[in-house]
């Protein structure tokens, strides 16, 4: 497997790791997972976050080739459009996106004509489809569960696996937003334990259990199967999902769905500026009451 350098960034606020993914050689990167600001009680959004990107892909002279999603985020907004204008490159994630924007438009009650004749991504990837970044060979893996259009990323010796896993001793993601499944989630991450074991693992959130002191981004596919305290060697299918539904049943909304999914279900574009010049986001009132 043919290393790679990963460098991560870390928003506290929404306990995210995104990261800029280099080819040595050539100079290329791929932004994973990126994170606008965005200030709940004044619906006000800044680029702190992203511009330590910028900062880091400027300072070593790098050119962005991709702005890649694992998956549609319900913890935080895309920071893609702002990236892409600073610094171009092709903002893409799984095709299975329209799932995604049929299920949250109908919610939102937007215009799914107009939405889907505009895709607001530059690609699309198909599942298992190979891309390069620079001379870097990658591919995509589609691991639904969370939701259904999360892809994780294989670079050389390194995958990035979105919301699929978490450290081992936090576990695996919650399957409960719509068109989520813990059955499909644990198909997703048996076919990511059988990636080499000595295969580094990024991870898109740690949420740090009160047992360990510091944030962590990476681990190892064997490091997973042997210890992930959800799904490790021996826990059956059957006994995933009734622990997985049992724990969601008890988890509260994310406080930035309602907000990030409009937003990152549109690669990032905010809604149209309406006659005032003002952009307005819609909160579906007792929907998920």
């Amino acid at each position: 497997m043919q290393s790679v350098h990963v460098q991560e960034f870390f928003d506290k606020n929404s306990n995210t790791f995104s990261y800029v993914v280099t080819d040595a050689k050539t100079k290329h990167c791929a932004i994973i997972d990126s994170v606008l600001d965005y200030d709940a009680a004044s619906a006000s959004t800044s680029t702190a976050q992203a511009d330590q990107m910028i900062a880091y892909i400027q300072a070593h002279d790098l050119k962005v080739e991709w702005i890649l999603e694992t998956h549609v985020h319900a913890d935080h907004l895309t920071a893609a459009q702002y990236l892409k204008a600073q610094l171009g490159g092709k903002i893409a994630m799984s095709e299975k996106i329209n799932l995604v924007q049929e299920t949250f438009g109908a919610i939102y009650h937007l215009d799914m004509k107009r939405f889907n004749a505009e895709q607001p991504f530059d690609y699309l990837f198909a599942d298992h489809e190979h891309f390069k970044i620079g001379d870097l060979e990658a591919y995509n893996i589609p691991t639904p569960g969370h939701t259904p259009a999360c892809l994780s990323y294989v670079v050389g010796d390194a995958v990035f696996v979105g919301d699929t896993l978490f450290m081992p001793d936090y576990g695996t993601a919650r399957c409960d937003f719509p068109r989520g499944s813990a059955a499909t989630l644990f198909d997703s991450v048996q076919t990511l334990y059988r990636l080499p074991g000595e295969m580094r693992v990024f991870l898109c959130h740690d949420y740090l259990p009160a047992e360990r002191q510091e944030y962590v981004c990476q681990t190892d596919i064997a490091t997973q199967q042997q210890y992930n305290i959800h799904i490790h060697t021996g826990v059956t299918k059957a006994a995933f999902v009734a622990m997985r539904e049992k724990r969601d049943a008890t988890l509260s909304m994310p406080k930035l769905i309602l907000p990030a999914i409009q937003i990152n279900m549109r690669a990032g574009h905010f809604p149209e500026p309406e006659a005032n010049g003002i952009s307005y986001l819609k909160l579906p009132l007792n929907y998920f009451a």
